[in-house]
């Protein structure tokens, strides 16, 4: 699929990316614009611009006198709430599920690596749209954990997955995600995301009723149980669709 990634949009994730891996630690001060227009090379407009969105999204702030800091505790980007996308994206009601697919398949690069997946596992693949007032809000893949994973680290998880599946109707108007909820109860889990922007391109334009070069937000998501990852999603989100916070704090 084609991306075009807006300049600062891509500049916000360098320098997002550079506060969270300890380039710009908590508390320290960013070199002077000029300086790090320098450095990322890139314009002092576009460096602004991206440097007023962090500040907005509350990774940096400005001292008088000092410049622009890391704030002490930036928040964690992505979609870290452990509740269904449906409910996340409603202003009141949830969004409605229509399951495009249920099937099983086996490893893609995706889940080989953030579900640690052998070769030839069979993992749960659940493809769904969801809907609110009548237009397609957001396209959401996503993947359980080998049957023999989640009995070790989370059985309630794969019971749960089990019996939804014996019918299917309810497993066409649920998500993976609201059934990994309803299944937690007892078990720690966290969850870690990330957040990328591109363009639908064609197949999730069609799925959307939306065009090929419709800009979106891209999703990823990890959830585990303990340190063993159980479901692993990718989530897109069209422009126009109902607002999503992605900041959260820890």
């Amino acid at each position: 699929m084609s991306r075009q990634v807006r300049p600062v949009v891509a500049l916000y994730e360098r320098i997002a990316d550079a506060v969270h891996d300890g380039t710009y630690p908590p508390g320290s001060t960013l070199p002077s614009e000029p300086r790090l227009a320098a450095e990322l090379g890139v314009s002092r407009p576009a460096l602004r611009e991206a440097l007023l969105l962090l500040q907005e999204d509350g990774l940096l702030t400005v001292r008088r006198g000092v410049g622009r800091t890391v704030n002490a505790h930036p928040p964690r980007r992505g979609f870290e709430h452990i509740q269904p996308l449906e409910e996340q994206l409603s202003a009141g009601a949830p969004l409605r599920v229509r399951g495009l697919l249920r099937a099983v398949e086996e490893p893609t690069d995706f889940t080989t690596q953030h579900l640690l997946a052998p070769a030839r596992a069979e993992l749960r693949f659940w493809e769904s749209v969801l809907h609110g007032e009548g237009l397609a809000a957001a396209l959401s893949h996503e993947w359980a954990a080998p049957d023999d994973v989640l009995e070790r680290a989370h059985p309630a998880f794969g019971q749960a997955l089990r019996e939804v599946l014996r019918d299917a109707r309810d497993a066409e108007r649920t998500s993976m995600l609201a059934v990994l909820a309803g299944a937690s109860r007892g078990f720690s889990l966290t969850a870690h995301s990330g957040v990328t922007a591109t363009l639908l391109g064609q197949r999730r334009g069609a799925q959307l009723d939306r065009p090929a070069d419709t800009p979106a937000v891209l999703i990823t998501q990890v959830v585990r149980a303990g340190d063993v990852p159980v479901m692993a999603a990718k989530h897109m989100l069209p422009t126009g669709a109902p607002a999503l916070p992605v900041l959260q704090s820890n």
